[in-house]
């Protein structure tokens, strides 16, 4: 398509900032009518036993899938179903202990309307989001949202642009009107989001990155340095506990400690003993934390591994940053 001949001449920047200021106008004018149908929606989706089946044509339908999709995430079973397949068959995936939230800006889409007698004879309650409170699907509906907007930002009023983001926050609401009631937890949200970042933020322990058992580098306080530097190479990560008969910490070395202590010209590597030249405080991290917060702490005190210790200071478990990168919690 050619550009037309004032393209170079565009103002584009105020443009896009018209568009902003349409369509924060049509959210305003939409959250000031939350009133006692959403209050309604809300119950009535907390006290249903099955899920919420969105549904919308065009536009409407894509915006439909998208607050299923926020649902789901957020502790409201829900789907999407395309009203012209439902109208074939897959209308058969809507059981009667679910409740359908239905969009139509016009609120008279042919593909929607033809569900309605088929769920009222199933008994399935039905929310409308609509911009026409006169409209066939609002009348009908159980539930009316009002989310008709001042204007369209398209300049020619044909692309929705305000009415689709005024039934995107309208969805928005719900679903957090909804997790706040149910005490959804960001726990809860993880579960639904195994595969996500969050998700291994806030599952993953540090039993599921530690080193244990004979992994765990250890040495006892009289071993010499050049000992306690074997069990690091062997155990490959880049320091060693030091612990006394039942395993209890007593202190860490480390490849930082080293490097100072060949520094040191008192230090006799094969004369030493570990225990002249171990750090005696070190960080440690309890089995039962979140992998995260080992993250969090080797952030905070600049170090790369820690040691990971029972209620008893026994040393059980030791895990180093490139543990952490690996499980993908850094």
């Amino acid at each position: 398509m050619p550009q037309p001949a004032h393209a170079n001449d565009f103002d584009f920047a105020a443009s896009g900032r018209r568009v902003f200021a349409v369509e924060a106008d049509g959210l305003a004018a939409v959250a000031g009518r939350i009133d006692g149908a959403f209050s309604a929606a809300c119950r009535a989706i907390l006290a249903s036993r099955g899920r919420v089946v969105c549904c919308g044509m065009g536009k409407s339908g894509h915006v439909a899938r998208k607050i299923a999709a926020t649902l789901a995430s957020t502790g409201t079973p829900a789907f999407y179903v395309h009203p012209g397949e439902a109208a074939h068959g897959d209308l058969g995936m809507v059981t009667d202990a679910d409740i359908v939230l239905a969009l139509s800006y016009s609120g008279e889409s042919d593909e929607v309307l033809l569900l309605l007698p088929a769920l009222k004879r199933q008994g399935n309650p039905v929310i409308a989001m609509t911009g026409r409170p006169a409209s066939t699907l609002a009348r009908e509906a159980d539930i009316h949202l009002d989310v008709s907007v001042p204007s369209e930002a398209c300049p020619l009023a044909l692309a929705p642009t305000s009415s689709t983001t005024a039934s995107l926050a309208m969805g928005d609401a719900l679903a957090v009107a909804l997790l706040e009631a149910r005490g959804f937890t960001a726990d809860d949200f993880a579960r639904s989001h195994p595969a996500g970042a969050l998700g291994r933020r806030l599952l993953l322990h540090i039993t599921d990155v530690m080193h244990a058992g004979d992994d765990v580098p250890k040495v006892g306080p009289d071993a010499s340095v050049s000992e306690a530097l074997v069990e690091m190479s062997r155990k490959r990560l880049g320091m060693t506990a030091v612990v006394d008969a039942d395993d209890r910490l007593l202190g860490l070395y480390t490849d930082g400690d080293l490097r100072r202590s060949l520094d040191d010209e008192h230090v006799d590597l094969r004369g030493t003993r570990i225990e002249a030249v171990m750090t005696r405080a070190p960080r440690t991290i309890d089995a039962d934390a979140l992998a995260v917060e080992a993250a969090q702490l080797m952030e905070t005190h600049k170090i790369n591994a820690l040691l990971v210790v029972d209620g008893e200071r026994r040393v059980v478990g030791a895990l180093n940053i490139h543990d952490l990168l690996r499980a993908r919690v850094v």
